[in-house]
């Protein structure tokens, strides 16, 4: 089986050739945008840290024209404003059914199956990956979503794994050089 070198880790030939087709990448937010603590306040505020890796690399693909979605169990005001400030397409949040969050996604824009990949860490992510070409779980995913996944990466959620993504759809199309400005 014939391997491909990328910036982390080879990937299998047939499944870095899925990739260059992906227009689509659908992300969970928490365990993946973020390490998945969330801290809450005496006042009830609500704060999450993001990776700002992880935000260049949605602002790269978005420059090649691949649209970004999340979809997400819960409702935040500060994911909402982090996605905006990402330019994210789809911003899905209080979806506790992702297959069927995915799904309608699908159906409202024309998507196919082949031209999405999928990303999550926990059980409720699983259905997402039946609607994708690549099914992705972070490094530091809950074992069975590692084993159901077509792809792990090699950075946990929170620390790099939205980066790392992005970065092989970037080198799978051509383009990793094109935005980052350096021989790979």
């Amino acid at each position: 089986m014939s391997k491909i070198e990328t910036l982390y880790e080879p990937i299998d030939a047939e499944l870095f050739e899925r990739f260059k087709y992906i227009t689509v990448l659908v992300c969970d937010v928490d365990g993946v945008f973020s390490d998945g603590t969330i801290l809450l306040g005496n006042q009830g505020e609500e704060l999450k840290a993001f990776n700002t890796k992880d935000g260049y690399g949605i602002k790269a693909l978005s420059k090649i024209g691949v649209k970004v979605a999340v979809i997400t169990g819960r409702q935040s005001q500060i994911v909402e404003d982090r996605m905006q400030a990402l330019n994210v397409e789809h911003i899905m949040q209080n979806r506790e059914d992702k297959l069927v969050a995915i799904n309608e996604l699908i159906a409202q824009h024309g998507y196919s199956k082949e031209t999405i990949a999928s990303v999550g860490d926990d059980m409720p992510d699983i259905g997402m990956f039946s609607a994708s070409s690549v099914g992705i779980a972070v490094a530091d995913a809950h074992p069975f979503v590692k084993q159901q996944a077509t792809f792990v990466t090699s950075l946990p959620g929170g620390r790099g794994a939205v980066r790392e993504i992005c970065d092989i759809i970037l080198q799978a199309k051509g383009k990793l050089t094109d935005i980052h400005g350096a021989s790979v």
